[in-house]
């Protein structure tokens, strides 16, 4: 369950509130009792897991790439030469 903050209009007074996003939104203040309490705007307090968004991903190695390259990210597909043949297998050598 999501925390929101509140805040009331009419006497500063602050509270962050645990609730459900299916719950209705509060508007009475807990303080002064009057009907401007609203709900604020925050950051959002979690971090995302995973390959790439970890916070140490880049800390001291190669900074990520910022978009600005000038040339292709990987070289060209070349023609891939024709297999060799093969020698005979099975064969025995005899001097």
């Amino acid at each position: 369950m999501p925390i929101y903050a509140y805040r009331c209009e009419a006497c500063g007074f602050a509270k962050d509130v645990l609730q459900k996003i299916s719950d209705p939104q509060l508007t009475v203040c807990l303080s002064c009792g009057k009907e401007t309490f609203k709900k604020q705007l925050t950051a959002a307090g979690f971090q995302l897991k995973g390959s790439g968004w970890y916070v140490t991903d880049f800390r001291g190695g190669t900074p990520p790439a910022t978009g600005t390259a000038t040339g292709p990210a990987t070289p060209a597909p070349t023609e891939t030469p024709a297999a060799a043949p093969s020698a005979p297998s099975g064969g025995t050598k005899s001097d």
